[in-house]
């Protein structure tokens, strides 16, 4: 989420070459980490393992990660850890709901030092003699600079140089950055796990890597007591026994003026089932996001924090609780939400393996504990929420932006996205291959906001008027009432994103044209490389005799529905158009309402239910509602 976090983000870094990068390391990437390894007496198979939880090997084109990592080794540099916000007040309100009074500003928590965690880089620099620029722009430098935090921090606690890869646990553990035991061992015990798997992928440079299984290591753990971390605050705490998770409280409080902050106490899913988890991320640092939660004053609230680091997780409401978060009340009123450490864009563009491994494991057992399907229409971005109105849509949020790796994350999840149906499919998923797919934006340099921003691997399509490259973007008259829509990274106007659901309008040659916002969007989708692969299943079009049908972003119960003192929240169109001759396909029914919650005390709270029977449809980028009275729904093969 953009929001006013009191921090600056990481210096941007001019673009790096990539052939000259490589030119440094003429036998490859897998070279880099054996000269590494035997140079520094690290077995090679842990720096590989701890790399691969950091990077996944990547070099990320020396760009910095969303907690100012750089390179294979993810050695951070944080330029700063102060400061104001750098996106400015974001016109979105995070809960959504205009029956209640505004928010007024809160202030900012007081921003933290720079944590040695963050400042990997200069350490690494003093050991190896590298600059800090070889160290953040050459993959076999940098890999060196992690060879050479290892042996130091093995070092620090009395432990051998030992070929065993066993003994390296500590150091291991102290490679994360986390100052909690439970963290430190979750890091250990991932990178341990993938040494003892083996893993092989190409990087995002083109080298290949290969990390071969190691049976039978026996962990020496007792070397993790000597880092002196703090114990967990697990008490409480609604996470997998297989990650780090503690207990920090998102404030509640009474305010002047009659108001309160900063989410609505709730019972669900007695009162409301939860249909949906909200993938956001926090556009700053983990320290200070979590402090905003803390302020009761603050406008807006989520149910976890996850750290970049170590995958570190703190969570601040119960599930039974609702957080201000979506800025759509309908759906926080029904979903969890989840803020990643990180940034959208900024050059602060790739999330690490830690994260993504805790997030997934959270994701997928808070998903069987609710019963949320895990897929794109239920396992949804901060920027597939819709607006509530007409007049919210242009203001609702982006986040976690085209660079979160949709394709992988479902494959941790245990629900990778597979193609269903033949060649001819009246339907197709969204599904570019990630790591070769770099499509175009601008926006990444907040000095320089109209520069290019450095060829990176992303999980969307540009959407065309017409199947040719230099065809104009389709246009989003929400987001844009009477201009273009833009390359922007901040933009998704004219995108569709990996996972997502479309109904097929034509074909010809190598271009598929999907129904989107109203019209036909083509994108490229070559045989040879498809970005898209079948998924037939349920779709919908309007009732015969209907000329149009309205779109909502909400589904809320018709006006005879609602009790004596409980005001009628009206159900209005969205600007968009759903014509006859258009198809999209059918996520599934939407729950007909409105849990009215506006007062501290949640005696007064209640369920609004309706007869109204709505359906969920994947109409644009965002998942949007129609009524099921006004559409057929039929199956497409």
């Amino acid at each position: 989420m953009r929001r006013a976090l009191a921090i600056a983000a990481v210096a941007i870094l001019p673009l790096v070459d990539v052939t000259a990068a490589r030119a440094a390391e003429p036998d490859g990437r897998q070279a880099a980490f054996s000269a590494a390894a035997e140079e520094f007496q690290v077995p090679e198979s842990v720096l590989l393992g701890v790399s691969y939880l950091e990077s996944r090997w990547d070099a990320h084109a020396g760009t910095p990660s969303n907690n100012a990592g750089f390179g294979p080794m993810h050695l951070t540099d944080a330029a700063a850890y102060s400061g104001s916000n750098h996106h400015g007040e974001s016109p979105e309100d995070p809960r959504g709901d205009e029956s209640r009074q505004a928010l007024p500003p809160a202030e900012a928590p007081e921003a933290p030092g720079i944590p040695a965690a963050l400042r990997t880089l200069e350490r690494a620099a003093e050991l190896t003699g590298e600059s800090r620029d070889r160290l953040r722009a050459d993959p076999a430098a940098n890999i060196r600079g992690g060879a050479a935090l290892l042996a130091d921090y093995q070092k620090s606690i009395g432990a051998p140089l030992s070929d065993d890869p066993g003994q390296w646990y500590g150091a291991v553990a102290k490679y994360s950055g986390a100052d909690q035991e439970e963290a430190a061992r979750f890091f250990a015990d991932e990178v341990f796990a993938t040494i003892a798997s083996g893993e092989r992928r190409v990087t995002d440079d083109g080298h290949r890597v290969t990390l071969d299984p190691v049976p039978g290591l026996d962990k020496v753990t007792a070397w993790l007591k000597k880092l002196g971390l703090r114990p967990p605050r697990r008490d409480g705490v609604e996470c997998p026994p297989t990650v780090s998770c503690e207990w920090i409280p998102a404030g509640y409080a009474e305010l002047p003026g009659g108001g309160y902050g900063n989410h609505d106490l709730a019972n669900r899913p007695a009162s409301q089932k939860i249909d949906y988890i909200v993938i956001h991320d926090m556009e700053g640092y983990f320290g200070p996001s979590v402090g905003l939660v803390e302020n009761p004053a603050y406008r807006a609230s989520w149910h976890y924090s996850l750290r970049s680091s170590d995958g570190h997780i703190a969570q601040h409401i119960k599930a039974k609780d609702v957080g201000w978060q979506a800025g759509n009340w309908y759906i926080n009123a029904k979903s969890i939400g989840l803020e990643h450490e990180g940034f959208l864009a900024e050059g602060h563009t790739w999330y690490t393996e830690a994260m993504y491994r805790t997030s997934a494991r959270l994701v997928r057992y808070l998903a069987l504990r609710h019963g949320v399907p895990l897929d794109r229409a239920h396992i949804i971005g901060h920027d597939n929420v819709p607006g509530t109105l007409p007049t919210t849509v242009r203001g609702m949020h982006e986040d976690p932006g085209p660079f979160w790796d949709w394709a992988h994350y479902f494959k941790l999840l245990g629900a990778p996205l597979h193609p269903f149906g033949g060649p001819r499919s009246g339907a197709v998923m969204i599904r570019p291959d990630f790591e070769t797919n770099k499509p175009y934006f601008y926006g990444c340099d907040r000095q320089n906001p109209e520069a290019a921003c450095p060829p990176l691997p992303a999980h969307t399509v540009w959407l065309r008027t017409e199947p040719r490259e230099d065809a104009p973007l389709v246009k989003d008259i929400g987001k844009h009432p009477t201009g273009e829509s833009l390359y922007s990274v901040y933009d998704h106007s004219a995108r569709a994103s990996t996972g997502q659901r479309y109904a097929v309008a034509g074909r010809q040659g190598d271009w598929t044209a999907i129904w989107y916002l109203g019209q036909k969007a083509w994108f490229h989708n070559p045989a040879s490389a498809p970005t898209a692969v079948p998924s037939m299943g349920l779709v919908v079009t309007p009732r015969p005799g209907l000329a149009t049908v309205p779109v909502y972003g909400r589904a809320y119960p018709e006006q005879e529905a609602y009790p004596e003192g409980v005001p009628y929240q009206a159900v209005t169109p969205l600007q968009y158009t759903f014509s006859a001759g258009e198809t999209y396909t059918l996520a599934g029914p939407a729950a007909a309402e409105y849990y009215r919650a506006v007062t501290f005390d949640p005696a007064g709270h209640q369920v609004v239910r309706g007869r109204t029977k709505y359906l969920q449809i994947q109409f644009g980028h965002r998942i949007m509602f129609v009524k099921a009275d006004d559409v057929r729904v039929t199956f497409s093969g």
